[in-house]
């Protein structure tokens, strides 16, 4: 898969201080990366990258509405998302990427791609269960909330224990309580 050359920036051109990179992220994006659960995507990627003597740190920040299908009913729906990201770029002998916000490039290195760190934060910021707004208030008018509705058990009141349905073994456990 090769990687996407507008979310490459070279930082041996840049000065050191903070520079500011602005993505907007659509379906097309979440295509390279062969995701397909989103219906729609319009979410806006800021990157405040700051360039230090011996390191780099990226602040990753993004806003914007994903298009998604309700777990309960399959029914479209947008969803907002927010998140953030702090990552720091080390310079080293090799490539290591083991910490979640430390990544560690070969001192050869000239420039760095960003696009999977977006993804992952887009990705991230979603809620794990993704249930229509209307399903929580109520004003969603679906068949498929009908057929639920429809095939869920009724009747499941808790039986009250009477004496007769505890085990008479319980009894003699219980004496042994009192009788000391």
């Amino acid at each position: 898969m090769k990687p996407l050359k507008e979310f490459t920036i070279p930082f041996i051109g840049l000065k050191v201080g903070k520079h500011h990179f602005d993505y907007q992220i659509d379906k097309k994006f979440f295509e390279h990366f062969e995701y397909d659960d989103f219906n729609d995507v319009n979410v806006k990627a800021e990157l405040l990258f700051e360039k230090k003597t011996t390191l780099l740190e990226l602040h990753f920040e993004i806003s914007g509405i994903v298009n998604v299908n309700c777990d309960l009913t399959n029914e479209p729906y947008d969803q907002s998302v927010e998140g953030t990201f702090k990552l720091v770029v080390k310079f080293g002998d090799d490539y290591n990427d083991e910490f979640e916000d430390i990544l560690i490039v070969p001192h050869g290195e000239y420039e760095i791609n960003v696009a999977q760190y977006i993804y992952e934060l887009i990705i991230l910021s979603m809620p794990a269960k993704r249930i229509h707004p209307g399903v929580e208030d109520g004003t969603l008018d679906s068949e498929i909330l009908k057929k639920l509705e429809e095939l869920s058990p009724k009747g499941l009141e808790e039986k009250e224990e009477t004496s007769e349905d505890i085990d008479p073994r319980w009894n003699t456990l219980k004496k042994l309580l009192t009788d000391k």
